[in-house]
């Protein structure tokens, strides 16, 4: 079993196709499902954000597995297989565990040492958790994944620097201090805004939603940060628009939630609106209103092509390697695992062989002293425990520095082990010994 990273970003796709292959929150949980009812598929989360469908899966096979999931994501995205996997980048073993170490730790990012994906990358794991689609190997990676994340933007400073696809949105309505401010969505993304639109030091946040409750509640945690804040019911959108000269929209709708008939023209009073949706909040002829000036997910990857990350060169090369050697680390410890059933194995075999020589020894020399006969049990014990030590530490050691050998195949062919009690003993991953940094493949 290895791990297997399948995906298309804003790297790969455009937002045309990012739009169409979008899991929207609701449909994630079947998603999930069909995703591990997938031949080949054992384990698996899905990672949808705005600018990015990943699916990080525990597979049997590397055809078979990336079979099964692109079919599942092309029947979610109502296209060919053939003309989806044309959009994706694909990951094996080591270059899948590389991946989604440089995805949480936001290099692999639209912008650049962003931090919200860290946060994006736990409420995945926690959806996969809730579905019952993770198993051990996929919560020991995205645990060490979480920590490499929060890591790489300490030592590296990257946090410091990255901004959020939201702030990067809002450049295009600078300055906002004194404007008014609509948020429409109160999910993590309409809080996140929320945060960004407080700092830019906005006169006011009214927040729309389909929920009323949720739009009130994100309005009193805005207005307890001393910024007045109101909410607002979904049915007065366009009165909330027509205040408002800035609009964020993040729902996670299926469909537009702003369209042409809750914008009138502003000739004298433009607004910016903002549409961060995947697929789109905002219908795309709302851009061609005079005075308005509306900036999609596209844009912002233009601009932020054109302009750079802000991040330099040297923090960039410094997150690499923390990256690289949080890798290596990571599968030496896990070709150690794959041998220690093993090697639990062979020490049961060997005290199975001392029992029975023991038994043995009773029924030939059954006057023996008690007394005797135990310190008889122990030497004989004490013996085979130290022939064992050095060679069962050693292939611990050589299995975490060596990859690509069998040392618990070795074992196994050496002590006459049966194949089938290291799976019985223990449940590390059997196929970490294949997983090396160089598994990467791109469709």
């Amino acid at each position: 079993m290895s791990i297997l990273a399948i995906g298309l970003s804003h790297r790969t796709a455009d937002l045309t196709t990012l739009e169409k292959a979008a899991v929207p929150a609701a449909e994630v949980g079947k998603v999930l499902y069909e995703l591990q009812q997938a031949e080949h598929v054992s384990e698996v989360m899905l990672l949808s954000t705005c600018n990015r469908i990943e699916v990080y899966a525990v597979v049997e096979t590397f055809h078979g597995g990336l079979a099964g999931i692109t079919g599942v994501l092309a029947r979610q995205a109502g296209m060919e297989p053939a003309d989806l996997y044309d959009n994706f980048y694909v990951h094996y073993a080591g270059a899948a565990v590389e991946h989604v170490f440089s995805v949480a730790s936001g290099l692999d990012s639209m912008v650049v040492g962003e931090t919200q994906i860290l946060g994006q990358v736990r409420a995945a794991y926690a959806g996969a958790r809730e579905a019952g689609t993770v198993g051990r190997v996929l919560h020991e990676l995205i645990q060490t994944t979480l920590r490499v994340g929060k890591r790489v933007h300490t030592e590296t400073g990257l946090d410091a620097l990255g901004a959020s696809v939201v702030s990067a949105a809002l450049a295009a309505a600078e300055p906002l201090a004194g404007q008014q401010a609509l948020i429409v969505g109160a999910g993590s993304m309409g809080a996140l805004t929320a945060a960004q639109l407080r700092k830019a030091g906005v006169a006011g946040v009214s927040v729309a939603n389909r929920t009323l409750a949720n739009a009130e509640r994100l309005a009193v945690g805005v207005a307890e940060q001393g910024v007045p804040a109101k909410a607002v019911p979904m049915d007065r959108l366009a009165d909330a628009v027509a205040k408002a000269d800035v609009v964020v929209v993040c729902t996670g709708a299926k469909d537009a939630v702003l369209g042409i008939e809750h914008v009138t023209p502003r000739a004298d009073a433009p607004v910016v609106i903002c549409d961060l949706g995947l697929p789109r909040d905002v219908d795309p002829a709302v851009g061609d209103l005079a005075g308005v000036t509306l900036v999609d997910l596209e844009t912002v990857r233009r601009r932020m092509h054109e302009s750079g990350s802000g991040t330099t060169a040297k923090q960039t090369a410094s997150a690499a390697g923390i990256i690289l050697d949080e890798v290596r680390a990571y599968l030496a410890g896990q070709r150690s695992a794959a041998v220690t059933p093993t090697v639990t194995a062979l020490r049961n075999r060997a005290a199975e062989v001392v029992d029975a020589e023991l038994l043995r020894l009773d029924k030939k020399l059954p006057e023996l002293d008690v007394d005797v006969r135990e310190e008889l049990g122990r030497t004989v014990r004490r013996v085979v425990d130290k022939l064992l030590h050095a060679p069962t530490v050693r292939v611990k050691q050589l299995a975490a520095e060596t990859a690509g050998t069998d040392y618990a195949n070795a074992l196994r062919e050496l002590f006459e082990l049966d194949p089938q009690a290291p799976s019985i003993v223990s449940s590390p991953s059997a196929g970490a010994k294949h997983e090396q940094i160089d598994g990467d493949k791109r469709g």
